[in-house]
């Protein structure tokens, strides 16, 4: 493991999208990027799919065997709400990242350039401008009726003065291999982009954090009832949703499994941290992953990145 800079300055931003509104969610972001590194920041983080907004509850008319007209409505609604990789939505992130001089971690709902898919994305980009994007390996249930699975962009990882930084969104968190497959590439900051708001969510991320002996950043999003558009044809589901529907649980957890932030829940907060950042390499004395404490002469992964 090369040297790691001593300290990270950590902005995770539990924060609510503006559902359905690609212009006003950028907007948001911009302002809480500007507070973030005002307030000394050099690494920001957003939750899954801020841009534009998570639309939990919703099925988009699907049933097994058929299909509504109004659920086609809403989902294109949501479509032309989602962004290009290399959009200008993305490159006002990167030209952000830039001015001021800080790491950032971006989810959102891109739209493929070619075909009519959409994935579920994360972008991580770099102060020199540097942008990886990653998708989604497998949307987790009913998310399979709006994202597709990831054709290419696995498993980026991002160099940084903290060590090798990495992302899986969500329940990509629940597949060993695809863990495995960020612990071989060294990352010191593994990066949970998510909507996981339950009790048992809270033990999982300590368990990762001490399995790979990296910070664990779990960025959570504030989802209200309120926050729907009401002219949606699927309201009348929403409507059924408590207004509360998705409360946060954003924090930080070091490589031993400990907080080292507060754990915010019900409210829109942007969470500071300081990372030790040779708590790290400390942490591997008695466990690594994939160094010591691996039998790659028993147990090897494959993935094919291409």
């Amino acid at each position: 493991m090369r040297t790691l800079a001593d300290t990270c300055r950590i902005a995770v931003v539990q924060a609510e999208p503006v559902m359905f509104d690609k212009d006003a969610c950028l907007e948001k972001a911009i302002e809480l990027i500007q507070e973030s590194a005002h307030n000394g920041a050099e690494l920001i983080v957003f939750p899954e799919l801020f841009i534009p907004g998570y639309p939990f509850g919703m099925n988009f008319g699907f049933a097994t065997g058929r299909r509504t007209k109004e659920g086609r409505e809403d989902w294109k609604r949501y479509h032309d709400n989602s962004i290009l990789a290399d959009g200008p939505e993305i490159q006002s992130l990167i030209a952000l990242a830039r001015e001021h001089k800080v790491y950032l971690s971006m989810g959102y709902s891109e739209r493929d350039a070619v075909n009519g898919t959409l994935y579920n994305a994360n972008i991580m980009i770099a102060p020199d401008g540097t942008a990886l994007n990653h998708r989604k390996l497998k949307p987790t249930g009913s998310e399979r009726v709006i994202w597709g699975d990831a054709n290419k962009d696995y498993f980026p990882v991002l160099d940084t003065p903290w060590g090798p930084m990495g992302n899986l969104i969500c329940w990509e968190s629940y597949m060993p291999l695809a863990r495995v497959a960020l612990y071989e590439k060294g990352i010191s900051i593994y990066i949970s982009p998510n909507t996981n708001d339950n009790e048992e969510w809270q033990s999982t991320i300590r368990h990762i954090a001490i399995e790979g002996h990296c910070y664990f950043i779990n960025c959570d999003m504030l989802i209200r009832k309120s926050s729907y558009p009401e002219d949606l044809n699927e309201y009348p589901a929403v409507d059924r949703l408590p207004e509360m529907v998705c409360r946060g649980g954003s924090c930080v957890i070091d490589p031993y499994g400990h907080l080292v932030s507060d754990c915010v829940w019900d409210e829109e907060k942007i969470i500071y941290a300081t990372l030790d950042m040779q708590k790290v390499p400390s942490s591997k004395m008695e466990h690594d992953v994939c160094g010591h404490y691996a039998r790659p002469d028993v147990l090897r992964l494959h993935y094919d990145e291409k």
